[in-house]
């Protein structure tokens, strides 16, 4: 089976496909491809499961486009991968945007195709301080960040920022791998990725989410505050769980990769025996 389905607009998406069974199919945080889940794919897919990821536009061996990086452009590249390799009952794990490009995508083309979704340090519903979300991060902020860091020396501001994404005791060569990854990423996609997420209210459409969801945070998440994120996000939710990992930076996935595997294999078990059942009452 060939590495590239068709996005939208003809985008050529870099995507990873392993094995039988039910799918899980992943997507990734803003400036990390389909590679930085090679852990938590492996695990799902030892486990029984077909693990599914794909590069977003702009990010690791996929087209750099130079546009397309609005929500519904993204969430319409998700539907091209689940439609082209006819994954159905699937699960859905994000991490960080990648929640932000899940949820669009269940609200805006529905859940046929999905039976679940995980979503780790995710960034909705909505993190900018604005008249009705007061508690939300001023946008001089991130602007700040596009114009004085992103845009003038992305790798400076990796090392800088290394830690808290991960802990400081991470082994040398998992953080290389990190930089490295990140550094394979489109600026002009970075940037606009990084304009939409901020900007893009998902408080509405929380609600249109019509699938079990699992939301995993850390409390000492500094890119995605607790409080204003996973809890608000669980709240609005019509069907969901919060898990805090207790002492977990943002890349979670890394830093408390054997538990993260862990809950996406028991909520993916889950998900499977209650379709099972399901399925023999009907």
């Amino acid at each position: 089976m060939k590495n590239i389905v068709q996005g939208a607009g003809g985008v050529d998406l870099f995507c990873r496909d392993w094995g039988q069974g039910r799918p899980v199919v992943f997507v990734a945080s803003w400036s990390l491809p389909s590679e930085s889940w090679s852990y938590q794919m492996l695990a799902m897919n030892e486990a029984g499961y077909r693990t599914v990821a794909f590069d977003r536009r702009g990010h690791g061996r996929s087209g750099d486009p130079g546009g397309g990086y609005d929500f519904d452009t993204l969430a319409d590249d998700l539907a091209a991968v689940l439609d082209q390799r006819d994954l159905r009952d699937a699960v859905l794990v994000g991490h960080s945007m990648g929640c932000n490009e899940i949820v669009r995508y269940l609200s805006r083309h529905g859940s046929a195709r999905v039976a679940g979704a995980v979503l780790l340090a995710t960034m909705t519903p909505f993190v900018l301080d604005t008249v009705d979300n007061p508690d939300g991060i001023d946008a001089a902020y991130f602007e700040n960040f596009r114009r004085e860091q992103l845009m003038r020396d992305f790798p400076q501001w990796i090392d800088a920022n290394m830690v808290p994404f991960v802990y400081p005791d991470t082994p040398a060569g998992i953080k290389r791998w990190v930089k490295q990854m990140a550094l394979g990423a489109s600026l002009q996609a970075l940037v606009a990725c990084h304009r939409a997420l901020v900007q893009t209210d998902f408080r509405a459409e929380l609600a249109d989410v019509g699938v079990p969801v699992l939301v995993i945070a850390g409390d000492q998440d500094a890119s995605a505050p607790l409080a204003l994120t996973a809890r608000a996000t669980v709240d609005l939710l019509p069907d969901a769980r919060l898990k805090v990992y207790e002492g977990a930076p943002h890349g979670m996935f890394i830093t408390h990769q054997a538990e993260v595997n862990r809950d996406l294999l028991e909520f993916a078990d889950a998900i499977a025996q209650n379709r099972a059942t399901a399925h023999t009452e009907a």
